[in-house]
């Protein structure tokens, strides 16, 4: 009877290789397929076989169907591309960081504080910096609401995840109070306005706003990626990263730092858009296993594809409606969170 022979270290890795190079091909293809479908759907159809001729027309074209294409759904296609990668990288990170599956940015406060700024703006009908005053008003106030979580949860200059996590568990209610409260003042439309933002929606996007958040999130990531390899390695406990020479308290300052950055610049402009951040660092570490270096760049192309999917979705399910995006991520997510519970509970966790 033939012995059986064990898989050799190095054909492990080669198959490990190969699965993650399938995994980014098959998230590209799905990014450009997500893509090429929202420009092609909608209220306004364009075919197929014109798409190549009005894309290469460029914009300012007398043509209806390429002036809908350059100025109403390439905008928002982009736009919504860099707020999908954001928030699964802000996810990633966090995850990372509390070394929790759970965790999201919305721990640190960042969406509750980026709230609490818009609907501020938005009761009291400010305009200051014209289309920007709402999206300036949620990143201000996003960053500076997890400044402050960060400062309370501070004791004896050292922060404490345990710490980090109830400050803004309380941080988090406060603002939440806060804009119901403010919901309650408002007029009806005012009213009516803050609640379509806190779901979340790429409606309304123009490549002035793209060309605000790009920046932020290149930038986002790119410090994020930078951060891959020491997330691995404080996995393994926070003194086996001292002991390599890792100052622990610094990484988590930049991560957090990166996390909020990306976030806030993302629901800014897309309003509040849940679970992106839960559920797509989850479902691909089930994938490609625990690593961070190969888990970020991943978490930014699912994120891409499944805000450009729900984008989709929120403008073809209901004719002439433009549904909010937030509903469509929370039907997936949801479940998922759920399916998440219970493989932690079977787990004893």
């Amino acid at each position: 009877m033939p012995l059986k022979t064990q898989a050799k270290p190095t054909d492990v890795f080669a198959k490990r290789a190969r699965r993650r190079v399938v995994m980014f091909a098959a998230l590209a293809a799905l990014v450009f397929i997500a893509s090429l479908l929202s420009i092609v759907l909608g209220q306004f159809y364009v075919p197929f076989s014109d798409l190549g001729r009005l894309l290469l027309a460029g914009p300012g074209q007398q043509e209806l169907a390429g002036n809908v294409i350059w100025s109403i759904r390439l905008p928002r296609i982009v736009l919504g591309l860099f707020v999908g990668a954001a928030l699964g990288v802000a996810g990633t990170l966090m995850q990372a960081v509390f070394a929790n599956p759970l965790a999201e940015p919305s721990i640190i406060g960042v969406t509750s504080g980026a709230g609490v700024g818009a609907a501020l703006v938005i009761v009291f009908n400010l305009t200051v910096f014209g289309t920007f005053t709402v999206p300036l008003a949620a990143f201000l106030s996003a960053v500076l609401v997890t400044f402050i979580i960060y400062g309370l949860a501070r004791h004896q200059g050292k922060v404490q995840v345990v710490n980090l996590i109830l400050t803004g568990i309380a941080i988090n209610a406060v603002c939440g109070a806060l804009i119901s409260f403010m919901v309650y003042l408002a007029p009806t439309a005012n009213r009516e306005q803050i609640i379509f933002w806190q779901m979340g929606s790429l409606n309304g996007s123009q490549w002035k706003h793209v060309w605000v958040v790009a920046p932020i999130v290149v930038i986002g990531i790119a410090i994020s990626l930078r951060l891959g390899r020491k997330l691995d390695v404080l996995a393994l406990g926070e003194k086996a990263a001292g002991h390599t020479g890792i100052n622990v308290p610094k990484l988590r300052i930049v991560a957090i730092g990166a996390s909020t950055i990306l976030t806030a610049g993302a629901v800014s402009f897309a309003g509040l858009i849940g679970f992106v951040g839960l559920i797509i660092p989850h479902l691909l570490r089930s994938i490609v296993g625990p690593e961070n270096k190969i888990l970020l760049p991943a978490s930014a192309l699912a994120g891409a594809a499944l805000i450009a999917l729900a984008d989709v979705a929120a403008r073809t399910l209901i004719p002439f409606a433009d549904l909010p995006i937030g509903i469509f991520t929370a039907l997936v997510g949801g479940p998922t969170f759920f399916v998440l519970l219970r493989r932690m509970m079977r787990k004893g966790l």
